[in-house]
């Protein structure tokens, strides 16, 4: 009955609705499949577009979206932004200050602003973070920015959740050495060299396009004679008048002073032509459909597995002899497996 009421409120466009079905999805109770189930038709339909925004702290993640956000406010967008914070591993708990932070259009009512907290989960991301983007979605939101953590090098399930990706990074982000590491360097579609007006913005920025032109075998295909970006060098190649390859942007902004912030919001719209024109929009929704469907079967049938088979049993009676090293973890597990397949019952 309380789906049923938080349905309806759904389809008012009532905004506590969507508060309520945001906290069931985020915290798994019963009912929330159902929810997820009934507004899936829904979702990509209006042509609603995830931008992720990542980088380590400090480098003006916050500002940079609050920036975008009034930005696409101004062109009439309605726009959500899901904030992810890390959970402590102390206490739990995680600051959620982002509403804080973005006060300037906390109190708009076509802005939705939801702060979440990592709960532990791998990659930086909460795990209920992309079937929130669902709900938000469905709900007629055009814009849905989410902002992640930025603990280092592994904010890599940004990747799969948006579908264009910005790097925020700052003069102070490391050194050479850094920008070469593999991980979350490796994420971006768009590059924002933040806080551009402190000393080492121009290094940064060379040192990113070489990284870039590295990768594809030229390290300086991106950098001028006179050392500065070559903005006619990232654009997409383009082979018989079709984009076949995207090459990621490296701007400059300061989100404190709304510099750059139009060449970033440029930079999102010519990704996002590319992913339409070179079909990679709709391979990106089907992969993520696929690895959404395989991640519910494999939840629901550990449950299956632990709560209504045996398994629990055969790992309890094989643990001393695991512990005495007569028997190993592998063993033990192809032992469970094997009775279940074969429906035996021990």
């Amino acid at each position: 009955m309380e789906t049923e009421s938080l349905l309806q409120g759904l389809e008012r466009h009532d905004p506590a609705a969507l508060a309520r079905a945001i906290s069931l999805v985020e915290s798994r109770r019963p009912g929330y499949e159902g929810v997820l189930s009934h507004i899936h038709g829904r979702v990509g339909t209006r042509g609603a577009r995830r931008i992720g925004i990542t980088g380590p702290p400090g480098a003006g993640k916050s500002t940079l979206t609050e920036r975008l956000v009034q930005h696409f406010r101004g062109a009439g967008l309605k726009v959500a932004v899901v904030a992810v914070d890390p959970t402590s591993p102390f206490t739990g708990g995680a600051l959620l200050g982002d509403r804080i932070r973005m006060e300037s259009v906390s109190l708009d009512p076509d802005v939705f602003i939801r702060s979440m907290a990592t709960r532990g989960s791998l990659g930086g991301l909460a795990m209920a973070t992309e079937e929130v983007a669902d709900v938000l979605d469905a709900f007629g939101f055009d814009r849905i920015l989410i902002e992640t953590v930025g603990v280092g090098q592994t904010e890599l399930d940004i990747a799969r959740t948006a579908e264009s990706t910005v790097l925020v990074l700052v003069p102070e982000s490391g050194d050479a050495i850094q920008t070469l590491k593999a991980g979350v360097m490796e994420i971006a579609d768009i590059y924002a060299v933040n806080k551009s007006d402190r000393p080492g913005a121009d290094r940064l920025r060379q040192e990113i396009e070489v990284m870039l032109g590295i990768r594809r075998g030229n390290a300086f295909r991106h950098v001028s004679a006179h050392h500065k970006p070559d903005a006619r060098a990232r654009k997409a190649r383009v082979e018989d008048g079709a984009q076949v390859e995207w090459e990621p942007p490296v701007l400059a902004t300061v989100a404190s002073q709304s510099e750059g912030i139009g060449d970033l919001v440029a930079a999102l719209d010519r990704h996002r032509a590319y992913l339409e024109a070179s079909g990679r929009l709709t391979e990106r929704r089907r992969r993520r459909l696929m690895e959404r469907t395989r991640s519910l079967v494999e939840r629901h049938l550990a449950e299956w597995l632990w709560d209504e088979t045996a398994a629990g049993d055969v790992l309890e009676r094989r643990l001393d002899a695991m512990v005495e090293g007569d028997r190993n973890p592998y063993e033990v597990a192809a032992e469970i497996l094997d009775q279940v397949k074969g429906g035996v019952t021990p």
